[in-house]
């Protein structure tokens, strides 16, 4: 006996799970968190597919385009840029966080204490790496992974599939929130900055009075010490600043996929 299986609808049902999971692959890939190296590819697969399959039913349905085809093409590379965005502006707030990190290290006389960053497979200073931790200790306490979930899922209600891929308005905002890393930045770095720009310039005035006075020996163990002091004593403000930062790229997202 022949059993005649109806491909039509199977394919069209594939279809329906294909188009969300290229955007929820997309910004996994670049999320932060789950998006480094150190995540294994399988665990990242799997984790697309697992908020596929919750997120594809509740999205409104839209006309896509066929898979195989120059249409499919173009619309996989809008949800591939879509996906990126979301991500990217999150990931701007990390680098940020690591770069201020960078800075003070670099004053306190330890840009030669370097450690691989598995995320991004090179090496940076160690209070950069520090720094970094800390800001995903703080994503994790704030449950900003569950808001970027969800801000996931109204993207798909925002922003619905094969309607519009990137346009110049959402190009220059990105652009715009990507110059705010510096300023981020430096508003992290500029307390411990501040501190030690005092110690060198204290040991400037004391090189004058004593020029035998060996800076080396006594100005690195000291401007390291109060480095770490403050440091330690900014760390509230880091919080603070840490999780200022985290809400404002999650409303830079909501603006831009209301543009």
């Amino acid at each position: 006996m022949n059993v005649e299986i109806p491909i039509a609808p199977l394919i069209e049902s594939i279809e329906t799970f294909i188009w969300p999971f290229v955007r929820i692959g997309a910004f996994l890939m670049v999320m932060p968190l789950v998006g480094g190296s150190f995540v294994p590819m399988r665990v990242r697969l799997l984790l697309a597919v697992a908020l596929t399959i919750v997120i594809a039913p509740i999205i409104p349905s839209t006309a896509t385009q066929e898979v195989l085809s120059a249409a499919g093409l173009v619309m996989v590379i809008q949800e591939i840029g879509i996906g990126v965005m979301m991500g990217f502006l999150v990931q701007l707030v990390f680098d940020a966080i690591a770069l201020g990190g960078q800075v003070i290290g670099m004053s306190m006389g330890l840009g030669f204490a370097v450690f691989l960053d598995r995320a991004r497979g090179v090496s940076i200073p160690v209070l950069g790496q520090l720094f970094m931790m800390l800001g995903m200790l703080v994503f994790l306490s704030l449950d900003g992974h569950l808001a970027m979930i969800q801000l996931l899922a109204e993207s798909f209600h925002a922003w619905p599939m094969a309607e519009r891929g990137l346009t110049p308005t959402m190009a220059a905002e990105l652009l715009t929130w990507s110059s705010q890393l510096f300023v981020f930045a430096l508003k992290i770095a500029l307390p411990a900055i501040t501190a030690l720009l005092i110690v060198n310039l204290s040991f400037g005035i004391m090189s004058r009075a004593a020029p035998t006075l060996n800076l080396f020996a006594v100005g690195f163990p000291v401007s390291m010490l109060l480095g770490f002091a403050a440091i330690f004593l900014n760390m509230g403000v880091l919080v603070e600043n840490v999780s200022a930062f985290l809400a404002l790229s999650i409303s830079a997202i909501s603006q831009l996929l209301s543009l």
